[in-house]
């Protein structure tokens, strides 16, 4: 059987050379890299490991009997720690700004409510025109303009205690309202 180290060397000039290098250890190294981050970012990481590796095949030192393992494990945990070092200095420079911290997944529940809102949009804009006054007050400061219960209650007059109340009997007659009204 051909060592890991006979194929680095036949990869500087023979790409099916390093094809089977990566067959030979992708899983062990996204598995390396999986135990360590996020799925997604392993399996791209695992992608940069080998790009790193074939960039560097010069590089490579035979320690291990011919085994390329520990090599492409210390490029993968180089790239972790360049990973959590970003992800640190970007989330730190976001909390400077002021910028919400946003995951740009795929999120098909998210979706799913935002269609459901849209369905029921008539149906709860009448409900909420139905509420008493102060309620109505009280529950758009609290939601729709996200101020704090202090200032809902200020604005209003009332105790922060009465604030809380009225935006709680709000959205108790708005859920009762619209359990028949849900697609």
């Amino acid at each position: 059987m051909t060592t890991d180290a006979h194929l680095i060397a036949a990869a500087r000039t023979d790409p099916r050379a390093f094809a089977e290098l990566y067959r030979r250890h992708a899983r062990a190294v996204d598995s390396f890299l999986s135990s360590r981050m996020p799925a997604g970012d392993a399996s791209e990481l695992t992608a940069e490991t080998f790009a790193q590796a074939a960039l560097s095949l010069r590089r490579f030192r035979d320690e291990r009997n011919g085994s390329a393992r520990p090599w492409l494990l210390g490029i993968a945990r180089n790239l972790v720690r360049t990973y959590y070092e970003r992800e640190r200095v970007e989330r730190r420079a976001r909390e400077r700004l002021g910028m919400p911290l946003r995951s740009y997944e795929l999120d098909l529940d998210g979706a799913d409510a935002r269609l459901d809102a849209e369905r029921l949009a008539p149906e709860l804009g009448d409900a909420v025109r139905e509420l008493p006054e102060s309620q109505r007050q009280a529950l758009e400061q609290r939601v729709l303009q996200e101020r704090p219960f202090a200032e809902v209650a200020t604005t209003l007059g009332c105790s922060e205690v009465a604030a809380r109340i009225r935006v709680s009997r709000a959205l108790d007659t708005l859920s009762r309202r619209l359990k028949g009204a849900t697609p």
